[in-house]
């Protein structure tokens, strides 16, 4: 990984996949200007995809959420370099794709200081041809084996001590060659204790039912046995 230092600013990015400019990679005119926007998702901000040289990939500005993300929109409390959101999931998305856990490859990080506070973006891998569970599964129902295999994939990942904050099937997609991928890392860590695995599990139960609700999702409570199953034996 290869870092780009100033005063008040640290880009942080991977020289293998990021095959253009590192301070200008996180605006999303630089790559309109070069005709490689493929696209855009809207949620808390917007996720810009782009068509690089080597990959596609997904450009992402940190927002925050809840109350009090109407008072200070897109900016944290800076406490050191090493611990800013940016570099925090980039790091944790390299240990767990070297670790064989299938989730979108870092490929550059920013932090820009403004005196106590600063800003976020982060550059991954965009996941080739997938979609989320809940679209899938209002289309069809999962097999056997692919409930089998996302419990292994989220096994995997325990295996590594990587508590994911907000496992739900939002962020669990599959690929058009039927493979299983996690995503959304922001906020997540590495812990050895044990405690959390459960409560990780339980999220995305409680996701399964929620959805049901939601959006008519085709799913039932034998499915959840298949997936643990996976999960059980690795």
């Amino acid at each position: 990984m290869q870092v780009i230092s100033s005063k008040n600013s640290r880009i942080w990015f991977d020289e293998s996949l990021l095959m253009a400019e590192p301070e200008n990679c996180f605006e999303p005119d630089y790559w309109q200007r070069n005709d490689a926007i493929i696209g855009q998702a809207s949620g808390r901000g917007t996720t810009y995809f782009i068509q690089g040289k080597l990959l596609q990939m997904a450009l992402r500005h940190y927002w925050r959420g809840g109350f009090f993300g109407r008072l200070v929109k897109d900016q944290y409390f800076f406490t050191g370099w090493d611990k800013t959101r940016s570099i925090c999931e980039m790091r944790l998305l390299k240990l767990l794709s070297d670790g064989g856990v299938r989730v979108p490859r870092p490929v550059a990080a920013r932090a820009v200081r403004n005196g106590f506070l600063y800003r976020s973006d982060i550059l991954t891998e965009k996941v080739p041809n997938a979609k989320d569970l809940v679209a899938i599964m209002q289309q069809r129902r999962l097999t056997d084996s692919e409930w089998y295999t996302i419990g292994q994939l989220i096994r995997k990942m325990h295996d590594l001590w990587v508590c994911h904050t907000d496992l739900n099937i939002h962020n669990i997609l599959l690929d058009d060659l039927g493979q299983c991928w996690l995503i959304d890392f922001d906020k997540c860590y590495q812990s050895k204790k044990e405690d959390w695995k459960q409560k990780n599990l339980d999220r995305l139960l409680r996701s399964l039912r929620k959805e049901v609700k939601r959006f008519s999702i085709l799913w039932n409570e034998s499915d959840w046995d298949r997936l643990v199953k996976g999960y059980m034996q690795g």
